[in-house]
């Protein structure tokens, strides 16, 4: 993937380009490879680009190598050891990954090369993103209802889904879940963690039937980022086509299908709602109430201090945030600025800064829920929740409701919550899912 979009439940991803070819890399790019990993893991960010392909070398500069290992130690921690490469399939190519042990959070190397050995992939991701191989099958089970596979078109080609509808006759209320930032997998995995197969297991026992979808981020993102692409291209337009094919299904209640979103996927929840006004509902699962550079550098901020980084740390951590944000304080989202700014194109984060999911919810007709839990980290909720709480306070149409010691994830959050919580094998709150359920049966059919 060629952006370095900021996922909401991780506040870290470097990728330099994406994946490339089908054949089993040769001997010479493994050696290639072993030597710019052990160049990059030393501070040899010269050295590290030596034997990348030419227009790869072009825009991986050592600078921006340099920043990614700052950012990445800033988050998984200190580096302790680099492991031997192996030979890996992922998304039908052939690479080489090695596994990266860091003191906090485990992460792993991905590389490639192209037919002259030159290197064409150098991702440095967390471990938790690579999928098992009985991964996707798994998706395709439920404990609680029955799973089928149902594929989502997109300009780029089929989204994998899984549609989980509950035992029994229908037709089912059934809801689309919208995941978060960056190239997340339907079950928004993270660790041992799904929180969106939890919520869709939850939703089933209560009757309910659900569709989630892989991101055009994680299945197409070679194609998928491209000079113009904006927030509509990675959440938008992909759930509004999801949402016909949900209430198309014969088990599907035309009438009373929802949308759901979590951290992004909330954000954008209103403009959804907006665009298909024949939802029955909008759920927001840790809402921000804007999704910009300024909230990655108070994300980072807090997180680095939560974990005891120093203040050289910080501002090494903070210094391309701050670039990127004052580079696009007075661009023009109808002449957007060339380049990447955080490795995605300036039109991304001009998208966002023009969309105000507050007062889009407003003129939204249908009924909202507004959840928020209450030890999250990264949607903070004295600065989000509250936001919505004074725009909808008085409003019958809403629902707004704050869960203690709940995380991101709506899982127990450590004391204080760090992302290690998240690496601890845990389920969504059983309360989140029955008030959920609760709130999607009390709703009217849509009229």
């Amino acid at each position: 993937m060629k952006s370095r979009i900021h996922a909401a439940c991780m506040g870290l991803f470097f990728s330099a380009v994406s994946f490339a070819g089908n054949a089993e890399p040769t001997a010479a790019c493994r050696a290639n490879a072993q030597a710019a990993l052990m160049a990059f893991t030393h501070g040899e960010y010269d050295q590290t680009v030596k034997n990348f392909a030419p227009n790869i070398a072009a825009n991986v500069t050592p600078d921006k190598l340099k920043d990614g290992w700052i950012h990445i130690q800033g988050v998984a921690g200190d580096f302790r050891q680099l492991g031997a490469l192996q030979s890996r399939a992922l998304d039908g190519h052939s690479l080489l990954e090695a596994d990266m042990d860091f003191s906090r959070m485990p992460m792993a190397a991905l590389v490639d090369c192209d037919a002259q050995d030159r290197i064409t992939t150098f991702r440095i991701v967390p471990a938790s993103m690579l999928p098992s191989t009985s991964s996707q099958a798994a998706t395709l089970t439920s404990a609680t209802g029955i799973a089928s596979a149902l594929n989502v078109p997109s300009p780029y080609g089929p989204l994998p889904g899984t549609l989980v509808l509950p035992k029994g006759k229908g037709p089912f209320p059934a809801v689309l879940l919208v995941g978060g930032s960056g190239n997340h997998d339907r079950d928004e995995t993270l660790g041992p963690n799904k929180p969106f197969r939890d919520l869709a297991d939850g939703l089933a026992a209560a009757g309910i039937a659900s569709l989630r979808v892989e991101k055009r981020t994680h299945i197409y993102a070679p194609q998928a980022v491209v000079s113009n692409f904006t927030l509509d291209d990675e959440v938008t337009d992909d759930a509004l086509t999801a949402l016909k094919q949900l209430a198309a299904q014969p088990a599907a209640d035309p009438k009373r299908v929802f949308v759901l979103g979590h951290s992004l996927g909330a954000f954008m929840a209103p403009r959804i709602g907006q665009r298909d006004p024949q939802l029955a509902g909008v759920i927001m699962m840790a809402a921000p109430t804007r999704f910009d550079i300024d909230l990655l550098i108070r994300q980072t901020h807090r997180l680095a201090q939560m974990q005891g980084a120093s203040a050289d740390q910080v501002n090494a951590q903070l210094a391309p945030l701050i670039q990127a944000r004052d580079a696009l304080a007075h661009a023009d989202s109808a002449h957007p600025p060339a380049g990447n700014f955080l490795n995605v194109p300036a039109s991304y984060w001009l998208s966002a800064r023009d969309y105000d999911p507050v007062a889009t919810a407003k003129h939204v007709s249908e009924p909202m829920l507004i959840v928020q839990g209450a030890a999250d980290f990264q949607v903070f909720p004295q600065e989000e929740f509250t936001g919505w709480q004074a725009a909808f306070a008085h409003d019958p149409r809403v629902k707004l409701v704050e869960y203690p010691g709940l995380s991101h994830l709506f899982m127990p959050a450590g004391n204080p919550p760090l992302p290690k919580d998240y690496f601890q094998p845990a389920h969504m709150d059983p309360r989140v899912i029955q008030d959920i359920a609760d709130w999607i049966k009390a709703q009217p059919a849509h009229s």
